[in-house]
C-alpha cells in the first residue's frame, strides 16, 4: 500500500484550546518571547520537544498499575534492568529520573577542568553538564552535515579525520570519553551509520578511551540503518541496536524519547568500578540504585516502551510521517534540513530569514512567528542555544541556526501536520517583514530555557 497509516487506534483524547492571533500576541509578549515560558494550554500544536510528551499505550498504562513501589529491590526494577540489559547489552544499569541526570553523574566522575569531550554534535544539556565542570565540549560533525540540501543518508556521522586530529593535538589523557549522539539531534536529527560507529569505536579502543553513545533515539537510528545502510535491510531493529551498543563501552539514555515514557532515563557501563562510583552519587542525589529517583510505575512504563519502540510498523510510520512534512516543505521551496530525520522537522532559519544576522537570532524570531501565526510551539537550535560561552561571556554565531519542530510520538495525526504546514507557509509568505531579536536577560548556562527576548 502507498498510504502509511498510524499503526494504532486512539482510545483517549485531550482537548486543544484554539486561541486567536490577538490572544497569542499578548501571551507570547508576556512570556518574554520565549516559548518555554508559555502555558502549555495556550499552545495549539506543541512541537517544543519529543521528550516526555509521547502517548503511552494501553499496555504501558496497565504496567503503571502493576508498578511495585517498594523502596529497594522492587519487581519493577528487575523487569526494567533485564529489559535494558537484553537490548543494550551492558552489564551495569543505573536508573535516573531523566537523561540529563545520567549525564551529570557520568561527567561528575570522569570530567576534569581541562577535559575535552568530542561528539558528533553535543546537545544542550550534554554540553552544559560538561562545561559546568570546566570541560570543553567539541563538535565534530561530518562534512556532509554542513550541506542541508544534499541527500547524504548519514549526516549524523562524526568526522573521523577531525577526531584523529583532535586526539593528536589534545592528547588521549585529556579525553575521558568519546561520544556519539544517535540520532544527531542538534545536527538536524540525522542518523549515524553503523560504519561510523565502528570506526569511532576502533579509534577510541586504539587509544584506550571509553566510547559512549547518547542513545535517547536509538530505535530511530537503528531503523535508519536498516533502510539506508547496505547489509542491514533484512535485519530487525533490535538486532541492529544490539550491534550498535556492542561497539560502545557505555551509554546515557533519556527514556522520555525512544521509551515513550513521561519521565525516566538510565546510565550504562561495563566498568564495575566506575559504576560503583556512579551509584554512590546516585544515592546522594537521585535515590537508591534500584529506583534512581523514579517510581516503580515509571520503571514499568520504560521497560514496556523500550520493547514497543522497536516494532517495525511503528518505526516505519514514525519515519514516514516526518518525511511527509519535510517533502511538502521542500516542494514549496521552504528551506528545511534534508533528508528527513526521525523525531523532528528542522527549518533552516538562516535561509528562511537571510536578512537577519545570526547575532540577531533568526531562529528565535522564526519560532516566535510560528506561534503568533498558528499557535505552534517549536524551539530554536542555533545561536541562542549554542552561541554563548558561559565562562568568557563571548557571543559568536553558532554553526547553524535551526528551528526544530519535534513531533511527540503517537500524539498528532496527519491533519495536525497539515495544519503545521499551512502555518509555516503563511509565515514564509511574509518572511521579509520579520525582524531580529535581542536578549533582554538570560542566565549563563542553558539560557534558552529562561531567557527573555525583545524585538529589534
Amino acid at each position: 500500500m502507498q498510504t502509511i497509516i498510524e499503526p494504532f487506534r486512539i482510545k483517549s483524547i485531550e482537548p486543544i484550546k484554539l486561541t486567536t492571533l490577538a490572544e497569542r500576541e499578548q501571551m507570547i509578549e508576556a512570556a518574554g518571547n520565549n516559548l518555554f515560558l508559555l502555558r502549555a494550554e495556550d499552545v495549539i500544536i506543541d512541537l517544543l520537544t519529543d521528550s516526555g510528551t509521547s502517548a503511552m499505550s494501553a499496555e504501558a498504562w496497565a504496567g503503571i498499575m502493576r508498578g511495585d513501589e517498594s523502596y529497594a529491590g522492587a519487581r519493577s526494577w528487575y523487569r526494567f534492568r533485564d529489559t535494558v540489559m537484553d537490548i543494550f547489552g551492558f552489564e551495569q544499569v543505573i536508573p535516573t529520573h531523566q537523561g540529563r541526570a545520567a549525564e551529570r553523574i557520568l561527567f561528575s566522575v570522569t570530567v576534569k577542568a581541562d577535559s575535552v569531550i568530542p561528539n558528533n554534535t553535543h546537545f544542550d544539556t550534554t554540553r552544559a553538564n560538561i562545561e559546568f565542570l570546566g570541560g570543553k565540549a567539541v563538535d565534530l560533525p561530518c562534512a556532509e552535515a554542513l550541506d542541508m540540501d544534499s541527500d547524504h543518508p548519514f549526516k549524523g556521522d562524526m568526522d573521523i579525520a577531525a577526531l584523529e586530529q583532535l586526539i593528536a593535538d589534545t592528547g588521549p589523557e585529556r579525553i575521558p570519553m568519546i561520544m556519539l549522539t544517535v540520532t544527531n539531534n542538534s545536527g538536524g536529527g540525522q542518523p549515524v551509520s553503523m560504519a561510523n560507529i565502528k570506526e569511532v569505536s576502533r579509534i577510541a579502543g586504539s587509544f584506550d578511551i571509553p566510547f559512549y553513545l547518547d542513545a535517547c533515539r536509538f530505535a530511530e537510528n537503528s531503523y535508519f540503518i536498516k533502510k539506508r545502510e547496505p547489509g542491514y535491510a533484512d535485519k530487525n531493529a533490535i538486532d541492529i541496536a544490539r550491534e550498535m551498543f556492542g561497539y560502545a563501552d557505555g551509554c546515557t539514555m533519556s527514556g522520555k524519547k525512544d521509551a515513550f515514557a513521561n519521565i525516566g532515563g538510565f546510565l550504562c557501563t561495563n566498568d564495575a568500578k566506575l559504576a560503583h562510583r556512579e551509584r554512590n552519587i546516585l544515592i546522594l542525589t537521585e535515590g537508591f540504585p534500584t529506583y534512581g529517583g523514579l517510581a516503580g510505575r515509571d520503571l514499568e512504563a520504560m521497560a514496556i516502551g523500550l520493547r514497543e519502540v522497536l516494532d517495525h510498523d511503528y518505526l516505519e510510520y514514525r519515519l514516514m510521517s516526518t518525511q511527509y512534512v519535510v517533502d511538502r516543505l521542500r516542494d514549496k521551496g521552504i528551506p528545511v534540513v534534508y533528508p528527513a530525520g526521525g523525531h523532528a522537522v528542522y527549518l533552516n532559519a538562516r535561509r528562511f530569514l537571510p536578512h537577519i544576522p545570526p547575532l540577531q537570532y533568526p531562529g528565535q524570531s522564526l519560532s516566535v512567528e510560528l506561534y503568533r501565526e498558528g499557535g505552534i510551539r517549536s524551539v530554536e537550535i542555533g545561536t541562542v542555544m549554542f552561541g554563548h560561552d558561559p565562562h568568557s561571556g563571548e557571543e559568536t554565531p553558532a554553526r547553524w541556526d535551526l528551528v526544530r519542530l519535534a513531533i511527540p510520538r503517537r500524539v498528532y495525526t496527519q491533519s495536525h501536520m497539515d495544519y503545521v504546514l499551512e502555518v509555516i507557509e503563511q509565515v514564509w509568505q511574509r518572511r521579509e517583514k520579520i525582524r531580529g531579536m535581542k536578549i533582554a536577560e538570560a542566565p549563563d548556562f542553558l539560557r534558552h530555557f529562561t531567557a527573555r527576548f525583545e524585538w529589534l
